[in-house]
């Protein structure tokens, strides 16, 4: 039932996964924050024991829902524009859009197994808004596998997905977890211009991604040349990907419609942008998170090292 609802709300995957401390990624996740590659992100040491087992997050979990929702673009921006990130092309932010989908999912599965399928005493519904792994739950549920790229490959879907979690205090029916399809490949990792990943690893310090958005000073001069046209996020390794090249097809989510702005501006619109057009265009925009200083010094810098200052 849980599955087929979701589905019917507008989600194009979900699975079920036992909830148990992820043991493995536990010790992997603390090697990696002890080494420091997390660079400014420090709340990814906060709450790391809840980050490693749902049943600390949320008292008596016992199950875990995960659904996709796919957001690769029908259009995409010119080329000589600077880049923004696939995630970020809709006039609304995704974590509304996710969250309002995954309040309907639980509204229907208390009225089929009762209230108290869920904890109301603290937060259990997810969109990038907590302490969980949820590349890793996805990969439990049966949803796919986590690539060389670091980033959930769906077999049908590709990479160009949104994860939504929903931690129920019920038990159901469990998915089959996913077994990696990767095999010998590594053209994302080839692909990376600044060498950020490591089969199945990533230093996000060097992640273009992690430079244009989460790190507060500026860009390091030795990845500046690196951007290669990114002006907020990076999708260079999940383009190359052959996994998305065989299974990608635009989305078909209303709620997800780009920002009109977003695919009729070029180079020189992007690099006149105002505070106040900034702030009207992208009121409801996953661009408004990272701030208008913020990407006019990654286009700043754009400029700077296409030598067009």
């Amino acid at each position: 039932m849980i599955k087929q609802t979701a589905l019917s709300l507008g989600f194009d995957a979900c699975g079920i996964a036992r909830a148990e401390a992820l043991t493995e990624d536990a010790l992997y996740l603390r090697q990696w924050l002890e080494e420091g590659k997390h660079g400014d992100m420090h709340y990814l040491e906060r709450n790391f024991e809840k980050r490693t087992d749902p049943r600390i997050l949320v008292p008596g979990c016992k199950s875990v829902v995960v659904v996709l929702m796919n957001y690769f673009p029908d259009q995409k921006q010119s080329p000589s524009a600077p880049q923004i990130a696939k995630y970020a092309y809709s006039a609304t932010d995704y974590h509304v859009v996710l969250k309002n989908k995954l309040s309907e999912l639980e509204q229907a599965i208390c009225a089929a197994y009762g209230p108290e399928s869920v904890n109301n005493q603290v937060q259990h519904s997810f969109v990038d808004s907590a302490p969980i792994l949820e590349r890793r739950w996805a990969e439990r549920a049966g949803l796919g596998w986590i690539g060389k790229h670091t980033q959930l490959i769906h077999p049908g879907l590709g990479s160009y997905t949104f994860i939504g979690i929903l931690l129920l205090n019920i038990e159901t029916e469990y998915d089959t977890p996913t077994t990696p399809h990767c095999g010998t490949c590594t053209q994302c990792i080839d692909a990376c211009p600044t060498n950020a990943l490591l089969d199945g690893s990533m230093d996000a310090r060097r992640c273009i991604s992690y430079m244009t958005i989460e790190r507060k000073s500026d860009i390091p001069p030795e990845f500046q040349p690196c951007l290669s046209g990114n002006a907020l996020g990076c999708d260079i390794c999940a383009d190359v990907c052959p996994w998305n090249a065989k299974w990608v097809i635009p989305h078909t989510h209303k709620e997800l419609a780009p920002t009109e702005s977003m695919l009729s501006w070029d180079k020189e619109n992007w690099e006149q942008l105002t505070e106040k057009e900034f702030n009207q265009t992208f009121s409801k925009s996953a661009i408004k998170r990272a701030g208008f200083t913020k990407l006019k010094y990654n286009i700043q810098m754009l400029d700077k090292t296409q030598g067009t200052s």
